[in-house]
């Protein structure tokens, strides 16, 4: 069994099993690194326009096929066009099959993002609603360890994975995030762009204990979203994806369906907070597949900080 059951809703473990078991093949290939094939050469385009490496199709090609001996009827991939139909089934999963790719060559941590709700009778309408009916979301993270964080609406499970047998091991129920936090992660190189809101929390940031904060703060920035929430899930902080100035950056560039519904999930549970600078995450419905949306989450107060600068 690639993954400890304890904790899990009975529905949904072998959707788990699977998961973890191609989690498990994937670290395996990422860990061979330039050993292997190269993982990291560009194949083409996904539906949204953007580059698709030789690892994002093959973790999406095997997640699908580990998926259709399960209950999930209806698959959303990032790396998809459309929604596949599975066959019979009661659940609909929408996956980033590897977050960060871009990242692969210099080493750094990448992930998976999942989420699942139960299936209604249509594909869209499967994932087109409200992101507080996700019944699961998580991430499995792929870095100097292999692990995972999920939650099935009653806290936060965090797995490690043992490298000497391949299992998903449960190490921690119930993680917490802390309230407060000296950190705080953006692209600092889209200043200029940035809506007022998000900017405005920036200066404040960086004013420290002579600003209106009373603390230093330090910027941390990754470009891998599975290793920002995991850094932040771990020890605190905020993260920023606001919407700015430039032509296609009007809603950011994280998808709704895909990133930020199941991390905003996860966050929450953790005693988090997430929202778009002025919306809560789970309130909103995607409304296409492959929408995006700006995304603020992290430690409350900080959180909460962001957003009176939104509303100022």
């Amino acid at each position: 069994m690639p993954l400890s059951p304890d904790h899990i809703p009975a529905d949904l473990l072998p959707v788990m099993e699977a998961l973890t078991r191609v989690g498990r093949d994937v670290a395996a290939i990422i860990a061979r690194g330039a050993l292997g094939d190269s993982l990291s050469v560009e194949v083409g385009e996904n539906s949204d326009g953007d580059g698709q490496k030789a690892l994002d199709v093959m973790a999406d090609e095997m997640f699908e096929a580990a998926l259709r001996e399960t209950a999930v009827r209806f698959y959303a991939s990032e790396e998809q066009e459309g929604v596949l139909d599975l066959g019979a089934g009661k659940y609909a999963l929408a996956i980033d099959p590897l977050d960060g790719s871009s990242n692969i060559d210099v080493n750094v941590s990448i992930g998976t993002i999942f989420s699942i709700f139960e299936a209604k009778d249509g594909a869209e309408e499967s994932f087109l609603r409200p992101a507080r009916e996700q019944v699961a979301g998580g991430y499995i993270v792929f870095g100097p360890q292999t692990g995972m964080a999920v939650t099935f609406g009653d806290g936060v499970l965090i797995y490690a994975m043992d490298p000497a047998t391949g299992e998903f091991v449960l190490v921690e129920t119930g993680k917490k995030i802390p309230a407060a936090t000296k950190e705080y992660a953006i692209n600092a190189s889209n200043r200029r762009h940035w809506v007022k809101g998000a900017k405005a929390y920036i200066e404040e940031c960086e004013a420290g204990e002579t600003g209106a904060k009373g603390k230093n703060m330090n910027m941390r920035w990754v470009a891998s979203l599975v290793a920002e929430t995991h850094r932040i899930l771990t020890r605190g902080g905020v993260f920023l994806y606001p919407a700015d100035a430039r032509k296609g950056y009007e809603n950011g560039r994280l998808r709704m369906l895909y990133e930020c519904a199941p991390i905003a999930f996860l966050i929450e549970q953790a005693g988090g907070a997430a929202h778009d600078g002025e919306l809560r995450i789970l309130d909103k419905t995607a409304p296409e597949l492959h929408a995006r949306t700006p995304f603020i989450f992290g430690s409350s107060d900080e959180v909460t900080s962001v957003k009176a600068h939104y509303e100022a």
